[in-house]
């Protein structure tokens, strides 16, 4: 039976051992596990021309998965430039959430699908309220992974003004040898770019790391903006606006990330 929808995604199986069918899909961050699952129950996914109705089903060597665009409602994911004062994701209080910034006054470019009351974004790494910079809000499960997983490689950079002495052996320690929560911290990329300016470029993302690492050092974190996640960038993106991330950013975020 062959698929009556436009195909919005076709590869060639080459794994040396047969591969679930929605196992392979999460993997090349087409959809997650049980969204593959419901590809299948809609009748949305074939191989070589076939469609599959088993959920079980295991794709082989030299084989071609189709995956059908069908009626399904893209799931939004996008870039904002959060200004101080806001929280990444459930206020408290009085707070106001960065998801109550995606106006259509705020969009730069165009959105396929414009977030309401209704769609359920969750920031993917958080940015404290007194930091600033880019913020990815998404609900897409397999990006979520890509950028908070455990074994995600994705860096991220930061600009941080601080008050305090910069010395060369405080540059030392936040490089590699400060310990958080009684754990060593991974090793980090740190150049002093101006007489109270650090670029930071962690590979991890504890609570408040580089406010914490600065702590330990008498040195107070007075700005703190994040300009890349992996090879996304903020690039010209103004404080408030927010943009939608294309398939491509999404592609190669989540390449990036293995």
């Amino acid at each position: 039976m062959q698929l009556t929808e436009s195909v919005s995604w076709r590869k060639t199986y080459t794994g040396a051992e047969p591969q679930r069918v929605n196992k392979w899909l999460a993997s090349e961050g087409v959809c997650s596990r049980r969204e593959a699952e419901d590809l299948i129950a809609k009748g949305l996914i074939a191989i070589d021309g076939a469609r599959v109705d088993d959920p079980g089903r295991k794709i082989e060597t030299g084989q071609t998965l189709e995956v059908g665009e069908g009626n399904a409602t893209p799931q939004i994911s996008v870039a904002i430039n959060k200004p101080v004062g806001v929280v990444s994701a459930q206020p408290e209080g009085n707070q106001i959430p960065a998801a109550r910034l995606l106006t259509r006054e705020n969009l730069i470019g165009v959105a396929t699908t414009m977030p309401d009351k209704h769609t359920r974004l969750a920031p993917l790494g958080r940015l404290d309220q007194d930091s600033r910079g880019l913020l990815v809000l998404s609900e897409d499960g397999v990006l979520a992974k890509a950028f908070i997983g455990e074994h995600s490689k994705l860096d991220k950079e930061y600009l941080v003004r601080v008050a305090g002495q910069i010395t060369a052996q405080k540059l030392t320690l936040l490089r590699h040898g400060l310990t958080l929560d009684g754990k060593q911290l991974k090793p980090a990329k740190i150049t002093q770019i101006e007489p109270q300016r650090i670029r930071f470029i962690l590979n991890e993302g504890r609570n408040r790391q580089i406010r914490r690492m600065c702590e330990l050092l008498d040195l107070e974190v007075t700005d703190l903006l994040r300009i890349r996640i992996g090879p996304l960038k903020l690039g010209e993106l103004q404080e408030n606006k927010w943009r939608s991330l294309t398939n491509a950013e999404r592609t190669t975020l989540i390449e990036a990330s293995k």
